[in-house]
């Protein structure tokens, strides 16, 4: 009876001290442990209480409003959006204010620089530096392609040359030399290290283009043409098919083939292990603001061609200048401002894939695209970009290139290429296009020919 009594007065014990007895199993049977499967299913549950007020129409609103806040209202340089809206306004009231159109647009479009840049560091979160890059040079370029395309259309093919020239040395000089000065002033005591093998692999992507530019502009200006004015054309159509296969196969060796060769090196490793708390908005939320601020971009940067000639006129400078210089300034600010973001934050693989990936991308996609794109249209748009432009866009690889051999960036290397980019500028300040040169010439010819007929002398002057 004794031994009967002892487990119900434990099990009552037990009841008594708030269970904190357990019963006794018998000999052999491990007892199962019942408050450990209580709190799992109270987990579970909970993980799907979680689930479901996610998917609720409410929550759903709530996250809507949190992006826009964190997008739009986030950032203090956005106090400068409403120039976008100003600027278009200005331009249908009055039509004779294009400068104020002009400056409006370039200052609307520096906040939707910004945060395409952020948009795509978010998105860079999820998608990892390499994909990540592609993503943001490929939707800054849109831009660029669709103006060209658009100035494509109306015969402009000079336009499309040099502002896509412009974009190449932008981007190479400026671009690029700001995000190592301002990267290496943030981490001044050390050198930045990023991905030599890449860097090299783009130099000869570039090295490539510049090849195929140079052979068309040797052959005008030669005058070996098999067939004076289509031998020209036809080279650029088949040089442009080539750089387009080149281009394709560099994507399947970045993203595919040789994808661990992007991989991200030195303190950027660590940097990746902190992207989880860097993530403010989600993947899609970062996938549709990317579509809205390009298309938005867009916009602005159709009003800011249209106002060109009449900046011309109101600032007295060339319109050749503000399309190789002005002109890619403003198309590359999202690009800027995202390179220097990355470069003071450590991530100059990322850096280096908006810079050099979007001259690549100009080079070798959008140039030959839009070669394709006007044999399709009629427009013979070739790859003679005139000799001073070639000569010009071959220095800067070179000059780039010996910049990226080492796999290391400082201040000093920053400085050195902005300086570069402002002789660049000066250059064209004082160059006079060929193309008009040509014509002015013409119409002087025709002009004092008229005179001497006019004169009864039917001799012609020799010049």
């Amino acid at each position: 009876m004794m031994v009967a009594e002892k487990p119900a007065l434990g099990f009552q014990q037990a009841h008594a001290e708030g269970d904190e007895l357990e019963l006794a199993s018998p000999e052999g049977s491990p007892a199962p442990p019942p408050r450990k499967m209580h709190s799992l299913d109270f987990e579970h549950i909970g993980s799907l209480a979680a689930v479901a007020e996610s998917l609720a129409p409410g929550s759903r609103w709530r996250r809507a409003l949190t992006s826009v806040r964190v997008v739009i209202f986030q950032a203090k340089i956005n106090v400068l959006l409403p120039f976008g809206p100003l600027a278009i306004m200005l331009h249908y009231l009055s039509g004779t204010h294009q400068g104020w159109v002009f400056l409006f647009s370039l200052i609307g479009i520096t906040p939707l620089a910004e945060r395409l840049g952020y948009a795509t560091e978010q998105l860079a979160c999820y998608t990892g530096p390499t994909v990540g890059g592609l993503l943001n040079v490929t939707f800054e370029n849109a831009t660029e392609m669709i103006i060209s395309i658009y100035a494509l259309k109306n015969g402009m093919i000079r336009v499309v040359q040099q502002s896509l020239l412009g974009s190449i040395l932008s981007n190479m000089l400026l671009v690029l030399g700001c995000a190592f000065f301002a990267g290496g002033l943030v981490h001044s005591n050390r050198d930045q290290v990023f991905n030599k093998a890449s860097a090299v692999v783009n130099s000869g992507l570039l090295l490539m283009a510049v090849l195929g530019l140079m052979f068309p502009a040797v052959l005008h200006f030669t005058h070996s043409e098999a067939q004076y004015g289509k031998s020209e054309v036809a080279l650029s159509r088949f040089s442009s098919c080539i750089m387009l296969v080149a281009y394709a196969s560099y994507l399947f060796f970045q993203l595919k083939s040789h994808r661990s060769m992007y991989s991200p090196i030195g303190d950027e490793e660590e940097a990746t292990e902190e992207d989880e708390d860097e993530k403010e908005i989600t993947q899609w939320e970062a996938i549709c603001w990317l579509f809205i601020l390009t298309i938005w971009i867009s916009i602005l940067s159709g009003y800011l061609v249209d106002a060109i000639q009449g900046a011309s006129e109101s600032l007295n400078l060339p319109v050749a200048f503000i399309s190789v210089i002005l002109l890619p300034i403003v198309g590359n600010a999202a690009e800027h401002a995202s390179a220097i973001m990355f470069a003071m934050k450590n991530k100059l693989d990322i850096t280096l894939g908006v810079a050099i990936g979007s001259s690549t991308q100009i080079s070798m996609f959008v140039i030959p695209f839009c070669v394709v794109i006007g044999w399709m249209m009629g427009q013979e748009m070739d790859l003679n970009f005139q000799l001073f432009e070639t000569a010009t866009l071959f220095i800067t690889v070179l000059v780039v290139a010996f910049m990226l051999q080492e796999g290391t960036s400082n201040y000093f290397k920053g400085l050195m290429l902005i300086l570069c980019y402002l002789i660049v500028a000066a250059s064209f300040f004082v160059h006079v296009d060929p193309d008009a040169s040509t014509t002015i010439l013409d119409l002087s010819v025709l002009v004092f020919i008229t005179a001497e007929k006019t004169d009864g002398n039917n001799v012609m002057t020799a010049f």
